[in-house]
């Protein structure tokens, strides 16, 4: 797949292999040359994911402001990437075994045969790239997962804004915290999905079907075991379920102001999110790929496009916030069920 041209630069890409937190990553390397890109005219936008192929990775995407600035961006990124492996570089060494069972099983999600073979080595394990460097690779959109050209340009600016999110909330919260964690995105999920899909019957279908996903999608492992989630739903006490539905009622009721103020800028983003989603349906400009990857699906009911969408979204949400898929399993099945369990009587 090639870049598509864009009235900018082109998007560039640094894989950078880093087998550490990426909080030092974002807040020291990432945040700072971002802002001196942008406020210089350079940038037009940016975005980054956590990947797992050949060893954990940060994968950073930028997009220049004009194609002449393209080779000053890309010297800047690789500049700031040296000098921050060579500061603070990541001291633990993955080993060859470590990600085996897991790597295994996303192959078998993401690749065909084919395609794993030229990713294995000699003794057929994942072949792995040196901790502590980078490389320039091609910038590859997934046009089927997000609905086409116009589905990208989409999730484009989507994915600044979560990635804006998740940097600021690093540089502000203990994130290095589980519970801490886990609470954030337990919550930027409730309110992505339920911008996106306001009837509860919607959003339970939803957040069934994401959890039946991961947590059979890893069947078998030790990622998505299911062992202690009643345990640890109970361990919660009212206090988190009640503010799940605190926030849906919010959103239902159109009062975004009633939320604290990320959630409140979330939900904003997201609720113009779904409208620019469904106006891209309606218009028929949404042409996802079938999952076979046999042929082209153009979606133009927002009813059936949303939920297709929201999943990515969501997914790729968790992912900048590190949260692992045995957390996604268990995340959607808390949201899922606060909201069936009855809410406790108040005191007379």
């Amino acid at each position: 797949m090639t870049d598509r041209p864009t009235p900018t630069g082109d998007w560039l890409a640094l894989h950078v292999f880093y087998a550490a937190s990426p909080r030092p990553l974002l807040l020291q390397c990432v945040r700072p040359l971002v802002a001196e890109l942008t406020e210089e005219g350079l940038l037009d936008g940016y975005f980054f994911i956590n990947y797992w192929l050949e060893g954990p990775h940060l994968r950073l995407r930028l997009r220049p402001a004009t194609a002449s600035a393209a080779e000053q961006v890309r010297q800047r990124a690789e500049e700031a990437v040296a000098e921050f492996l060579r500061r603070r570089p990541a001291l633990y060494q993955v080993k060859d075994s470590f990600f085996a069972e897991l790597y295994n099983t996303m192959f078998e999600l993401e690749f065909r045969e084919e395609e794993r073979e030229r990713l294995l080595g000699p003794d057929g394990r994942m072949r792995l790239r040196e901790n502590n460097t980078f490389s320039r690779e091609p910038y590859e959109p997934e046009y089927g997962k997000y609905g086409g050209p116009a589905g990208i340009d989409l999730a484009e600016w989507h994915f600044q804004h979560s990635s804006d999110l998740v940097i600021e909330a690093t540089r502000t919260m203990n994130l290095h915290l589980r519970t801490v964690v886990l609470g954030l995105a337990a919550q930027l999920m409730m309110t992505m999905s339920a911008c996106f899909l306001p009837e509860e019957e919607d959003l339970l279908v939803f957040l069934d079907r994401y959890h039946a996903f991961w947590n059979g999608a890893f069947e078998g492992t030790n990622y998505t075991a299911r062992q202690g989630y009643d345990r640890a739903y109970a361990g919660m006490g009212d206090t988190l379920p009640t503010r799940f539905r605190a926030i849906r009622a919010a959103i239902v009721d159109q009062a975004p102001e009633r939320l604290p103020s990320r959630l409140r800028g979330w939900a904003e983003h997201c609720l113009e999110l779904r409208e620019r989603a469904g106006e891209l349906a309606r218009r028929g400009e949404l042409v996802f790929r079938s999952w076979d990857g046999e042929r082209d699906l153009t979606v133009t009911d927002p009813a059936q496009a949303l939920p297709m969408l929201l999943f990515p979204y969501a997914h790729m949400t968790n992912n900048r916030l590190s949260v692992t898929v045995r957390d996604e399993a268990f995340l959607s099945y808390i949201l899922a069920r606060a909201l069936r369990e009855p809410q406790p009587s108040a005191a007379p």
